[in-house]
């Protein structure tokens, strides 16, 4: 494998909760009952669910934790228009000026404000794989991943440095069909 290979891997639709949103969706003092260890370290889906409601439409989430400072929920461009809502394309946790949705859990509902977004392609980097593939915090990079049939450069791709990383690359459903990549596919960082 060349120096410029990463993993990359599809980031399906789910929901990331606040502790007060999580309480009442949930129920009192309720706490994240994790299902699967995620790639990101101290990340994890969740067995609960929630469902978003929309304009046009409702769609089932799986949560992932752990629980936020605030309430986000993340869906591709496509899932976004099903349920009625725009989502804007952000980076995790920039979600201020976003738009909001209806929320509801086995136990209540909540509507958000803000927090609908389309997650912004990204690298989960360590600063050491950082210095290691000549790339910076921050830093708009494309990756070629090579599918049978379906090849495709993804432009506008984020560089995310931090201790807390593992080494992944992050994209959406929509994306992940538009390559022809089904689970995981290993890319080819372009600087």
């Amino acid at each position: 494998m060349s120096k410029e290979k990463v993993l990359v891997e599809v980031s399906a639709r789910h929901a990331h909760l606040s502790d007060a949103d999580l309480e009442t969706l949930f129920g009192k003092g309720y706490k994240l009952t994790p299902k699967k260890d995620l790639s990101q370290p101290g990340q994890f889906a969740c067995e609960e669910k929630v469902t978003i409601k929309g304009t046009r439409g409702e769609l089932k989430l799986s949560v992932l934790g752990p629980t936020r400072k605030a309430t986000q929920i993340e869906l591709s461009l496509t899932d976004a228009r099903s349920v009625g809502v725009k989502a804007m394309i952000r980076e995790s946790g920039d979600i201020a000026g976003t738009n909001g949705i209806v929320v509801a859990g086995p136990c209540g509902e909540i509507e958000i404000k803000e927090g609908v977004i389309a997650a912004k392609r990204h690298i989960h980097m360590t600063p050491k794989d950082a210095e290691y593939y000549g790339v910076t915090n921050g830093q708009i990079v494309s990756v070629k991943v090579e599918t049978d049939g379906r090849t495709t450069t993804f432009g506008d791709t984020v560089v995310r440095v931090s201790d807390s990383y593992a080494l992944a690359m992050h994209i959406d459903t929509d994306e992940a069909n538009a390559a022809a990549v089904s689970g995981t596919a290993m890319g080819e960082i372009i600087l």
